[in-house]
């Protein structure tokens, strides 16, 4: 059985967290006179002299709007980053844990629990890109306490196979993440309305990508209120900035025009991938459910390398294993897409 505290870190079960005298206080206050801020302004037209709201409720309000599950199910970090940093110094012991990861996958997954000095464990996707659950289940044992799982998947750009990951989430009793950060570009549905069904589950999402708010720095973590409870007593206090917080209530109010730039993106990745299918030396242009596409062709690290020379960069991944000879393409513009195409013409005719 699920068991938040036999996952929690002891010393974090003990942790007494920071507390500001704006989270001792309930209501509307008129005079700030308790953090030291400077009370004649800042040089901005905008004032940002006041420390930002610690718990983002309005944005949090707003985006369970959208997302339909309450705000005390909603983490909010600076960029995903620090959601996974998060759940690595919540969950797991240093020198003493370990997480299961399923490569090839997001890199930040392995870089955070070295940093976190805790032992990573690898079961290999399997060729078609899918989990290999058995291989994951013998990894198991009594310190494994994070599972991640990123699907849709990068850089393979699939959504993993749902009734894979439901087994993990009923045979685990510890953490399974669910990294979402290109669900918008899917179809397959989120995770995020299993929450009742899964105490162990946490989804992650990002304002990156569909939201078109990378340079924002924001991202999002679904859970049950034990596991956000947990991650709001470890995070720094003022973590996500004001602008950052008036920024995302302002997009989350355009839900619309984000659909539409979805369905835009969605739109020129598959005629994209219909071309390169076109070009001779493409192997494989793989089936993706984001706003990239995996793409085999011949000498990729060439090809890789002549983009550049062109001002063009792309994201190499054929020293990868699984995706050797792959070049991860995002979908730009319809501008930048024509330059790309344009270019590996050039390539093309330049080496026959």
């Amino acid at each position: 059985m699920f068991n938040i505290d036999n996952l929690t870190r002891k010393n974090i079960q003990a942790l007494v967290p920071y507390s500001s005298a704006r989270d001792e206080f309930s209501g509307e206050a008129k005079v700030f006179l308790d953090a030291n801020e400077n009370s004649l302004g800042s040089p901005l037209t905008k004032w940002y002299n006041r420390y930002p709201d610690p718990h983002q409720q309005k944005v949090k309000e707003a985006l369970s709007m959208v997302k339909a599950i309450g705000t005390e199910h909603i983490f909010l970090g600076n960029g995903s980053d620090e959601c996974i940093d998060l759940l690595y110094r919540c969950f797991c012991n240093p020198g003493k844990d370990n997480v299961i990861i399923c490569p090839p996958t997001y890199g930040m997954y392995e870089v955070s629990a070295n940093i976190n000095d805790v032992e990573v464990r690898k079961a290999p996707l399997l060729d078609d890109f899918e989990l290999d659950l058995v291989h994951l289940e013998n990894l198991v044992d009594a310190h494994t306490k994070l599972i991640w799982i990123c699907s849709p998947n990068n850089p393979t750009g699939n959504s993993l196979n749902r009734n894979d990951i439901e087994t993990v989430l009923n045979n685990f009793n510890g953490i399974v993440v669910i990294d979402e950060a290109y669900i918008n570009f899917a179809r397959q549905k989120s995770f995020i309305q299993e929450l009742n069904d899964y105490p162990n589950l946490v989804v992650m999402q990002t304002f990156s990508k569909a939201w078109g708010l990378a340079g924002l720095r924001l991202g999002m973590a679904f859970a049950s209120k034990e596991i956000i409870d947990v991650l709001n007593k470890v995070k720094p206090p003022y973590n996500i900035n004001q602008a950052t917080q008036e920024q995302a209530l302002k997009a989350l109010e355009e839900v619309g025009q984000v659909n539409d730039m979805i369905k835009e993106l969605v739109a020129m990745r598959d005629a994209l991938a219909e071309v390169f299918t076109q070009v001779p030396t493409v192997e494989k242009v793989y089936p993706s459910d984001a706003n990239f596409l995996l793409v085999k062709i011949k000498d990729a690290r060439k090809v890789y390398e002549y983009m550049l020379t062109k001002g063009i960069v792309l994201r190499d991944r054929s020293n990868v294993k699984l995706c050797e000879d792959c070049l991860r393409i995002t979908i730009g513009t319809e501008k930048e897409n024509t330059i790309l195409v344009d270019a590996l013409v050039e390539y093309l005719e330049s080496n026959t």
